[in-house]
C-alpha cells in the first residue's frame, strides 16, 4: 500500500512536523484542523465561526486528496469547553446530512493557539 502526503494551500499549513492529511489505498486521514483562516492566519473569536472554519478546512483537506465530505466515515471533535457543544453541533449539521459519519466529541485542556475546537476525520474513497 502506498502513503500519500496530502497537502494543499486551501487549508493552514501544518504548524509542527504532520501532514494536512494521510492518503492510504481508499481510505483518507487528516489532520486536526484547526479554525484558521488560511490566507490570513487569524481565527473567528466565537465557537460558531470557528466550528465552520474548521469544518471548511478539513473540507479542503479531504478535496485535496479526492474525497468529499459525504465520504466522510467518522470525525472526531476536540472542545476546549463542552459548554460549547449545542453550538458546535448545529454548525456541524450544516456540513453533514443524513447518512451521518460516526463522531467522537472530546472536551480536552487546550488546543493548539488556544483554539476553541480542533477537527479530524477520516474518509472512504
Amino acid at each position: 500500500m502506498i502513503k500519500e502526503t496530502i497537502i494543499t494551500k486551501e487549508a493552514p499549513k501544518a504548524i509542527g512536523p504532520y501532514a494536512q492529511g494521510i492518503k492510504a489505498g481508499n481510505v483518507v486521514y487528516t489532520s486536526g484542523q484547526l479554525p484558521i483562516h488560511p490566507e490570513t492566519g487569524e481565527m473567528p473569536d466565537n465557537i460558531e465561526e470557528q466550528t465552520r472554519m474548521s469544518l471548511k478546512n478539513l473540507k479542503q483537506v479531504l478535496e485535496a486528496a479526492g474525497a468529499n465530505l459525504q465520504q466522510v466515515i467518522k470525525t472526531t471533535v476536540f472542545l476546549s469547553d463542552m459548554n460549547h457543544f449545542a453550538a458546535m453541533n448545529q454548525v456541524y449539521g450544516e456540513f453533514f446530512s443524513e447518512n451521518y459519519p460516526a463522531r467522537s466529541a472530546i472536551e480536552v485542556a487546550r488546543l493548539p493557539k488556544d483554539a476553541l475546537i480542533e477537527i479530524e476525520a477520516v474518509a472512504m474513497i
